[in-house]
Order: structure tokens, then sequence, then C-alpha cells
């Protein structure tokens, strides 16, 4: 019989070429962003680059990562490829968000102007509400607020994108959560107008300029809007957790 040798690996500790490789190429991408923007770099990184200890490399990476702050290796590295000038590419092809968001702009628009050239938009038809109304108006009224509120968070979102673009704070994940608060500033918004406006202010007092106002302020704070209604819910929870725990 044939006697099968068995082959074993002996597993790579420590760190990797691949991984020194990543922090060497962030520490050199921070230095850049920190050079070109005029900010403070601590004299203790050049010391700590000189040397090829893994530990000096952590700790040059740790010190630019609070010069750099609030940018990161991750968004730093996004956004030198969207500047990087090999790329011929327009700015609304290296920014797909950029220019999601301004087709959005432009749809809500066409939506609010559409809508309120029609005539099942007036100040009678927004004081019925959503309760008191019905068919063709309440569909055109619930679209009138809604683009009211999406260009509110639209707004909201273009200032942040701008601002995340030149600070150096923009990630591709970015993407994901500015979509979704997009529907959460179009919910906040009609909350705010079709509901909320009932307890603050009188039925005759409700008006187009007030539920407009409501639906907009809605969409542009949508985030702290959500953030209210959760730390509602968490109190709401907390009071029944305390009760259940003193049964």
């Amino acid at each position: 019989m044939e006697n099968k040798t068995q082959t074993t690996t002996t597993p790579v500790t420590g760190i990797s070429e691949e991984v020194k490789t990543g922090i060497n190429e962030d520490v050199n991408n921070m230095l850049s962003f920190a050079i070109h923007n005029g900010l403070a770099i601590n004299p203790d990184v050049n010391t700590l680059v000189q040397n090829s200890s893994i530990d000096d490399l952590f700790g040059a990476y740790n010190l630019l990562c609070k010069n750099v702050a609030p940018a990161t290796p991750k968004s730093i590295k996004y956004t030198r490829k969207i500047y990087d000038s090999r790329d011929k590419k327009s700015i609304f092809q290296k920014l797909p968000l950029v220019r999601n968001l301004v087709i959005l702009a432009l749809l809500f628009l066409a939506a609010f102007i559409g809508t309120s050239l029609s005539t099942s938009v007036s100040n009678d038809s927004l004081d019925l509400g959503i309760m008191n109304n019905s068919g063709k108006d309440l569909l055109l009224n619930l679209i009138y607020l809604a683009s009211v509120s999406g260009l509110g968070v639209i707004f909201y979102l273009l200032k942040t994108v701008s601002t995340s673009v030149k600070n150096g704070t923009l990630i591709p994940e970015d993407a994901i959560y500015y979509m979704a608060l997009i529907v959460l500033g179009v919910i906040a918004g009609l909350i705010m107008s079709e509901i909320i406006s009932l307890y603050v202010t009188g039925p005759n007092s409700v008006d187009l300029m007030n539920k407009s106002l409501l639906a907009l302020i809605g969409g542009f704070s949508s985030d702290a809007i959500f953030s209210i209604l959760q730390s509602i819910i968490e109190k709401i929870k907390s009071i029944f957790v305390i009760s259940n725990k003193a049964q």
C-alpha cells in the first residue's frame, strides 16, 4: 500500500503585505490632502513615516486621521478619484449621486408647477385635507404637497453633497443614505402638512401657504423629524420597560 502524506499549510501570522501597502497608500493620500487644503500636520508624522516599523506606520496613520478629520482615508481616496484629471468623464458621470439629485429636483419641480396650475389645487381643497377630500382633487393635492416636500429634501441634500465634496467627506455609500432620506423627506412633509397642521392651527387658518410651508419644512428637516419621533418612541418604550421591571 502506498503511503499518503498530508501536506499542512502553516497559517500566515502578522500583518500581510497587502494591508501594509494599503496603509502606506492611505498615509500618502492623507498627507497630500492635508497639504493641498492647508491643514496643520503633526511634525511627529515625518519621523514615523521614515521608519519601516509597522508600529510607527500605525502611529503616523492615527495622527493623520486626527489631522484630516472629519475626512477619512476612504472619503479622501474617493474625492481624489473624482478630481482625477486623467479621467475625462464629466462631473455628472463621476458623481452619479449629484446627477440623480438634479434629475429628481427637476421632476419634483415639474410636479410642483403642474399641480399648481390645476384648479383642483387651491386653498379650499387643501383645507379639506386627506380626510374630507377624494378622487382627482385628493390625488393632485397630495402630489402637490409631496413635490414641495421633495424640493425641500433635495435642497438640503444638494447643499450637503456640495459641502461633503468640498471637505472631502463624501463616500460612495452616501448614495444609499441620501436616496432613503428622500423617501423619508416626502413622508415627513406629508405628515407635517396633513397631520401635524391639524393640531398646530385651527381649520380656518390652514391655507395654501401654511401647508406648503409645513411640507417644505418637513422635507428639509426630515432627518431631524425622524430623530425626534425616534426619541419619543424610545421614551415610551422605556416607560413600559420600567413598569414591567416594577411588576
